[in-house]
C-alpha cells in the first residue's frame, strides 16, 4: 500500500491498479504496529526543521510491528563521496544544461538568495543538530531575514537548506500559484513556450546525520547505514 501527499501521483497509482491514498507523512491513517515493512524514499529531506524530520521517522516507526523494518533514503550533502561523483552530478547535460540554467535565471540567484558564500547561518544550525534534538525550543530560534539559496541543478551543494528549481515543461499553472516563468530554448519561436519554475525546499543530510536522528529514538535500532548514489540510507528495526 502506497501513500503520497500529491493527489495526482496517487491517481496515477490507481490507474495502474496499485493501492495508494493521499496522506501526510506526519500523520499516516494506519493503526500502529500493523506493517511488516515501510519504505520512505526522498520524503524526509523536504521537512524544514529537525523536529519535523524526527517526528516523521517516529511516525514511520509507529506503523511497524515489533521486529518490522523500515528503509529510509534522503538526499546527501556529499554528492562526491570516496572520490566518486553521484549519478545526479554525472547526469549533468553540459552546455545545453548551462544554457537552460542561464535562461531560467538561476545563475542570477533569484528569490533574494545571498549566495553559497553566505551560508554560515545554515552551517551553524547544522553544527547544533544533535543539541537541537534534545532542546524542545529548537524550532523557536529567532531568525531575521533568513533567505534560502537557490540550487543550480546538477551541481554540488553549498548549503544544507536550499530551494531546488523544478521546471514544469509545457505545463499550466493555477491563478493562485506563485511561480517564476521562464522561456525554454527551442528550435523556433513557435516551439518556444513559457514554462513555470517551482522552487522546492530541501534539507540535504550530512554524513551521519540521518543515522543520528534514528538513534535518538528508543523504539528502533539501526541495522545498517550506508551511502548510495548521492543519498544517505538507513535500515531500521522496530524493537
Amino acid at each position: 500500500v502506497g501513500c503520497d501527499r500529491s493527489k495526482n501521483l496517487v491517481d496515477i497509482c490507481g490507474e495502474k491498479h496499485f493501492q495508494a491514498f493521499v496522506c501526510d507523512a506526519l500523520s499516516v491513517p494506519i493503526r500502529s504496529g500493523c506493517c511488516d515493512a515501510c519504505i520512505s524514499i526522498a520524503v524526509i529531506h523536504h521537512f524544514s526543521t529537525a523536529e519535523r524530520r524526527l517526528a516523521t521517522i517516529r511516525e514511520l516507526a509507529r506503523l511497524l510491528r515489533p521486529g518490522g523494518t523500515a528503509l529510509i533514503y534522503v538526499w546527501a550533502m556529499e554528492q562526491e563521496y570516496k572520490n566518486q561523483k553521484s549519478k545526479y552530478l554525472k547526469e549533468k547535460n553540459g552546455s545545453r544544461n548551462k544554457e537552460k540554467e542561464m535562461n531560467t535565471g538561476t545563475g542570477q540567484r533569484p528569490l533574494g538568495d545571498p549566495g553559497p558564500d553566505n551560508s554560515s547561518q545554515d552551517s551553524a544550525w547544522s553544527d547544533q543538530f544533535l543539541n537541537d534534538l534534545k532542546d524542545e525550543s529548537c524550532g523557536a530560534k529567532p531568525v531575521t531575514d533568513f533567505r534560502l539559496p537557490v540550487h543550480t541543478n546538477r551541481t554540488s551543494f553549498h548549503s544544507q537548506d536550499l530551494l531546488v528549481p523544478w521546471h514544469l515543461k509545457g505545463g499550466t499553472k493555477k491563478k493562485e500559484e506563485s511561480v517564476d516563468t521562464v522561456l525554454v530554448p527551442g528550435g523556433s519561436k513557435e516551439s518556444q513556450e513559457l514554462s513555470p519554475v517551482f522552487h522546492r525546499y530541501y534539507h540535504v543530510f550530512c554524513e551521519g546525520e540521518l543515522e543520528a536522528v534514528c538513534r535518538s529514538l528508543d523504539c528502533v535500532r539501526v541495522q545498517k547505514s550506508y551511502y548510495d548514489q548521492g543519498n544517505w540510507c538507513v535500515i531500521l528495526q522496530k524493537l
